[in-house]
């Protein structure tokens, strides 16, 4: 009958836009399904939908067939009539209501039109310099043509997403800067943020990347390559970075593959020019050799049986191997780090954010990848410059790399050298109480690996999957602290009111943990097919057995929602007229007011069943954006919004003259409450190069105020004639010239000369 009915009517369809489309009943279909699905599951069957459907179609085939056509409102209102006329109340309030919020919702949208050409008159004719959202996203060249394309889209993906997706209320919060819902742009895709990718897996039996099929990798040459394409692949299915939580583990059977080769050829070689050759059964040393494990080779048993001659040969041919072994893991750890600098993902305009965290592998193979990385990154790129990516992570544990006697231990002071020249690596702590408790000695899948940004995921509801791999942060939200802190402290009033400051940032923390839920029943819609690289290759925790048509919640669950916030020295200053390097008291309330944040996130897990978490946001820069829409409202408050940012997150502010001691001492319990995420700095002067005593000493009192995660930034020079980023003295020692020697004038007029930060 309902077929029937779709054929015998024949009209067009005006859309809103006044275009017309032949009339298509499966949509109308659709929109009554929709309306009957929003109530409570096996309230109504398919045979109540059908009973409205069929109805709509009557009045629309005896009403409107002779005017040929029908407007999109006419449609919408023959089915409230006829849910109506049926009695189906409940369905008719449901339908009415998605339709009221779409009006609304196109007015909203269609009133941002003026805003939303400015923006892209802004996009189009403004360099980079001269406007902040081609900033947004440091990792995007906003001056190129695919630069500004993905920026178009960005700017309307966001205003899509606030008139058309979240609720009003989450839309307003992020505008008037009580909130900052990140990475907006990829709500309406339901993105996730980031992932630990478990390379092992990958490699096992290799992995498509949509084009192709990529075999399991047979040298440290193929590893390489292999895990930086998985970085750039995993980064189109996902809004931030890609991380690599054990790169030496990963690494080191493809130096083991690498050797045995090596060592086949070697010998076979050796034995061939002293005309051994025919002496020997060399199949037998081929067997040997494809038996062997680790590059550790106990030479008295393979040599055993053989005479005096041939074991001569024998050793010298392994030493010969693992030289070679040596040098082409030097050169695939230095095509690691330049394809990371040089590959491009998300249309061409970005270079892939990636990290790798290393550190306890102490296998003979495993040390032999991250002594050569560290070499090739204290060697720069081509131009000797620093490189940027990956963000490297150094993780520390004692009896491992800590103490003199560990067996990583000179790989522990060769990081210090390296980050010491190129800022990277930084450094991770194992040993910190709130890392600790989740480590199993022998399981690299336990040891805590953070996001270069300073993300971290461990804890799961699921506590059989409390691990690293195959799992990231599904999307985050900061609450602009300081703003509740002016409104209810001393700056403000007479009298400092915390309860009313506890019962705003409760408010607030539930708008936004709201806003975190929405966001999520978006991802959990969504099917493999939308992330056919983190999802299809099973790279996501589980993900492997999910079936085509299922939805994600079963997996997804696995990561984080996080709730970030930033500017705490800023709120204490506001409540109390001091910050937490200032006095106890502040450091008291600090602690007080994050540890609220952080009991309130573990409130919402426990109620939710899902991990929320609390992150010391990175906000390099959201802390402007923030305090340029307070300045706007409360005007230049002295200490809090005098500056052009807010303080990053609980940190004590970088212009507060404090030892190095004090900073980490103040910082490192906010460390163990922000289990979102979490990172201190500290800043030396000078050449930090010829001081690696100095270096190493911080690392320890990072160690010893149980520090998550830190790092080092000291000054590094640019070199104005040939590139050179790194620490420069008398002479720039990549082209030679010496200090206080002029610059050729065309040179000057080529480059923007600046000095290279963090």
């Amino acid at each position: 009958m309902i077929a029937e009915l779709v054929e015998d009517i024949s009209l067009k369809v005006v859309k809103r836009d006044k275009k017309k489309v032949n009339f298509n009943g499966e949509k109308i279909a659709l929109a009554i399904k929709k309306s009957f699905d929003s109530l409570e599951e096996g309230t109504y069957d398919e045979e109540d939908i059908n009973k409205v459907y069929v109805g709509v179609l009557t009045k629309i085939k005896t009403s409107y067939q002779e005017e040929k056509t029908i407007t999109v409102e006419e449609i919408q209102d023959l089915i409230e009539e006829e849910l109506k006329y049926l009695d189906y109340s409940d369905v008719l309030e449901a339908f009415s209501n998605y339709r009221e919020r779409r009006r609304k919702s196109r007015e909203i949208f269609y009133s941002r039109q003026h805003k939303l050409a400015k923006m892209i008159e802004a996009l189009s004719l403004k360099e980079a310099h001269e406007e902040n959202s081609k900033r947004d996203n440091a990792n995007v060249d906003g001056n190129t043509a695919m630069g500004t394309m993905l920026q178009f889209g960005s700017t309307i993906s966001k205003e899509f997403a606030k008139a058309y997706l979240m609720e009003e209320r989450f839309a307003e919060a992020h505008d008037d800067g009580r909130i900052h819902i990140h990475d907006m742009d990829f709500w309406p895709m339901a993105t996730t943020t980031c992932c630990q990718i478990d390379l092992n897996h990958l490699f096992e039996g290799g992995f498509s990347t949509g084009h192709g099929h990529l075999r399991c990798p047979n040298d440290i040459m193929s590893y390489s390559a292999l895990a930086a394409i998985a970085i750039q692949s995993n980064q189109n299915d996902q809004h931030g970075g890609q991380s690599i939580p054990a790169f030496d583990y990963y690494m080191a059977p493809g130096v083991v593959k690498t050797f045995k080769k090596q060592f086949k050829q070697t010998l076979y070689d050796a034995l061939d020019i002293t005309n051994k050759l025919e002496e020997v059964d060399f199949s037998k040393f081929v067997e040997k050799i494809d038996k062997i494990e680790t590059i550790d080779v106990d030479l008295d048993k393979f040599i055993a049986k053989s005479t005096k001659e041939i074991a001569s040969i024998i050793e010298k041919s392994y030493q010969k191997a693992i030289d070679k072994t040596d040098r082409i893991t030097y050169q695939a750890m230095e095509a690691f780090i330049h394809n990371l600098n040089t590959m491009h993902s998300r249309a061409g305009a970005q270079v892939p954010f990636s990290s790798i965290n290393f550190g306890t592998d102490t296998s003979s193979e495993g040390r032999m990848v991250m002594k050569n990385f560290l070499l090739a990154t204290d060697a720069g790129l081509g131009k000797s410059e620093t490189p940027i990516f990956p963000i490297s992570i150094f993780k520390v544990k004692e009896g491992v790399n800590y103490n003199k006697k560990d067996p990583n231990y000179d790989l522990f002071q060769l990081a210090c050298k390296v980050s010491a020249k190129r800022l990277f690596p930084n450094f991770s702590f194992i040993d910190s109480p709130f890392n600790l408790q989740y480590y199993h000695e022998g399981d690299y899948k336990t040891e805590i690996a953070y996001m270069g940004c300073r993300t971290r995921v461990m804890g799961n509801v699921d506590k059989t999957k409390e691990i690293v791999t195959g799992r990231g942060n599904l999307s985050f939200t900061s609450i602009n602290l300081p703003r509740i802190g002016i409104k209810h402290g001393i700056v403000s009033n007479e009298k400092t009111d915390m309860d009313g400051f506890y019962q705003e940032l409760t408010e607030l923390m539930d708008l936004v943990k709201d806003e975190l839920l929405q966001r999520f029943e978006l991802q959990c819609r969504k099917h493999i097919n939308n992330f056919p690289f983190l999802l299809g290759q099973g790279i996501w925790l589980d993900s492997g057995k999910l079936k085509s048509n299922e939805r994600l919640r079963k997996v997804l669950k696995h990561g984080t929602l996080t709730i970030g916030f930033i500017g705490l020295a800023e709120t204490l200053k506001a409540l109390i007229g001091e910050h937490h390097g200032e006095s106890k008291k502040a450091q008291k309330l600090g602690l007080e007011i994050i540890t609220f944040m952080r009991k309130r996130c573990d409130e919402y897990t426990e109620k939710y069943k899902l991990n929320f978490s609390l992150i010391a946001t990175p906000a390099e820069g959201l802390s402007g954006r923030f305090t340029s829409i307070d300045k706007a409202i409360y005007g230049e408050l002295e200490g809090i919004t005098d500056r052009e940012y807010y303080t990053n997150s609980f940190h004590v502010p970088v212009y507060y003259p404090i030892s190095i001691a004090n900073k980490l001492k103040i910082e490192g319990p906010y460390h163990a409450l922000t289990n979102g995420g979490h990172i201190s700095y500290v800043e030396l002067d000078g050449d930090t190069v010829n001081n690696l005593e100095a270096f190493e000493k911080v690392i320890r009192i990072m160690h010893d105020n149980h520090i998550g995660y830190g790092a080092i930034n000291h000054p590094v020079d640019r070199d104005p004639v040939c590139g050179y980023t790194g620490v420069i003295g008398d002479v720039c020692p990549c082209c030679g010239r010496k200090e206080g020697e002029g610059v050729p004038m065309e040179r000057l007029e080529q480059q923007d000369i600046t000095c290279c930060g963090r």
